[in-house]
């Protein structure tokens, strides 16, 4: 059976309204669930307008545990203003009306959604404040609020205010003893509060001990199951130790694939990131996390792939990539990307990317980086493809003639308009959209339409690249008979 906080069928809530025109419901640890109400058809959100959508189960936020869902906002609710926030139910039937008038629903542009808590300081991650690109309000202008409001919380002072990042001294213990505390900004000028998502638990720091890997890579993931085996075997078996994936509302197989991947003794592990364009935010914050367990972070994608000509002749070995990594006062290492077309594909290869896309524009485009963890600067600023370093460090660019990052960009249109429908780019809010148009995360020559250009298959093809193939092939596969010959990740 099911059991709720109230002897009723509703569930009490908080509802953030996503940029996707979706309330994320974020059902309170108190509630308990059986196994039987978590899926899609079981849950359902009751709206002000006498409306219902189908509840989506999303996944669960730590600290405290919290089940999340997604719902769909009726047509009746967009003509509605303000947006009110719905009341989760188990029935479809709309026998239950919200308490009048429900809260409104919290945006998703002004928010404090997620907290660290460092052996120094508390940092939260909020968005609405700093809201242009490189121009950062001040800290002074802020002060850290731990409790529900000004009169009853406790304030500290902000040190860092960068981007989505604010550092916040931490309160006296004595103030909450062990109780959980709502902890958000405090906007000094008007006096006005944040809304929050993120608890502060004084007894709660990021764990510390253990023997850290030497390399680690970090990713943002969105339905990337049937890439991942060969983005992980490849990149395991060249010198990375540990993947750490921030998993973006994935509803594909990711989590069985994980599974899979961890049996065969790699090391993945998922975070739960459904915030939406917050990849610099959540990079700052697997920072935070993974410094106790991982030395240096290699920040790519799962359709990147590092490889070194030098490689050519080599067998497979750890030391491949962990070699390159600098030493004395380099704290980065630069790392310049060739992005592949389409290659006259027209669905996913599948023998991987590795083997499917053989053909790239001439010119590099962008860098992705390898961090020192303890080198990133305190403030925690990047633009994604590398860090601010403490003063002392310095970046080391890699010669493009003796690694590089193979970005297969430009996929089969099918792939590829996935993609281009759900980006989690920091610079184009939605691709849909007539802005922004000249961004180099935007495809050259689409514009904002989903709509496959003609010879879209053939495009961005200059120079023909079987490199990495070649290499992939003689590492990971075998042939089976006299035709067929297979990947390795084809058969786990």
């Amino acid at each position: 059976m099911r059991v709720f906080r109230k002897p009723d069928l509703s569930i009490a809530n908080v509802s953030v309204l996503f940029p996707s025109w979706e309330a994320l419901v974020i059902v309170p640890n108190d509630v308990v669930f059986d196994r039987n109400y978590t899926t899609p058809s079981s849950l359902f959100c009751l709206f002000d307008t006498d409306e219902i959508s189908p509840a989506r189960f999303t996944g669960t936020m730590s600290f405290p545990d919290r089940n999340t869902y997604t719902c769909p906002l009726p047509k009746r609710v967009l003509r509605r203003l303000p947006f009110r926030q719905p009341v989760l139910t188990k029935t479809p039937v709309q026998s239950i009306r919200p308490v009048q008038p429900a809260p409104e629903l919290l945006r998703w542009n002004f928010i404090v959604y997620e907290i660290v808590e460092t052996e120094n300081d508390v940092v939260l991650l909020a968005k609405g404040i700093n809201n242009r690109q490189g121009v950062n309000r001040s800290p002074t202008e802020f002060r850290c609020l731990f409790g529900d409001d000004i009169v009853n919380g406790v304030t500290t002072s902000v040190t860092s205010s960068v981007q989505e990042v604010f550092r916040c001294q931490r309160p006296e213990l004595t103030e909450f003893g062990q109780n959980l505390v709502r902890v958000s900004l405090l906007i000094v000028q008007n006096k006005q509060v944040v809304p929050s998502l993120a608890y502060y638990t004084p007894q709660r720091k990021i764990a510390t001990g253990g023997t850290k890997s030497l390399l680690c890579a970090c990713t943002m993931v969105y339905n990337v199951a049937k890439f991942l085996k060969e983005w992980v075997i490849y990149h395991s078996k060249i010198g990375v130790d540990k993947f750490i994936l921030y998993d973006n509302g994935s509803d594909d197989d990711l989590g069985e694939v994980v599974n899979l991947l961890k049996s065969k003794g790699y090391d993945v592990e998922t975070r739960f990131w459904l915030w939406p364009k917050t990849q610099e935010a959540g990079f700052s914050h697997a920072v935070l996390h993974a410094k106790t367990a991982c030395r240096w972070m290699m920040f790519i994608d799962v359709d990147e792939f590092v490889y070194s000509p030098s490689w050519a002749s080599s067998k497979p070995s750890k030391s491949l990539l962990q070699s390159l990594l600098p030493t004395n006062l380099y704290g980065q290492l630069i790392i310049r990307c060739y992005e592949f077309g389409p290659s006259n594909q027209t669905t996913h290869p599948l023998a991987g990317v590795t083997q499917g896309y053989t053909c790239r524009k001439e010119i590099e485009n962008r860098h992705k980086s390898i961090v020192l963890l303890d080198a990133v600067h305190e403030s925690l600023l990047n633009v994604i493809h590398h860090f601010k370093l403490k003063d002392g460090y310095k970046s080391k660019k890699a010669n493009i003639g003796s690694v590089v990052v193979n970005h297969y960009k430009y996929q089969a249109w099918p792939e590829f308009k996935a993609k281009f429908r759900r980006r989690v780019s920091a610079y184009v809010v939605d691709w849909t959209r007539s802005v922004n148009l000249k961004s180099n995360d935007r495809a050259p020559g689409l514009g904002y339409l989903a709509v496959e250009p003609k010879g879209w298959e053939e495009r961005f093809c200059e120079v023909f690249d079987n490199r990495l193939k070649h290499l992939t092939r003689r590492w990971f596969g075998s042939r089976k008979g006299r035709s067929e010959f297979g990947m390795v990740w084809q058969n786990i």
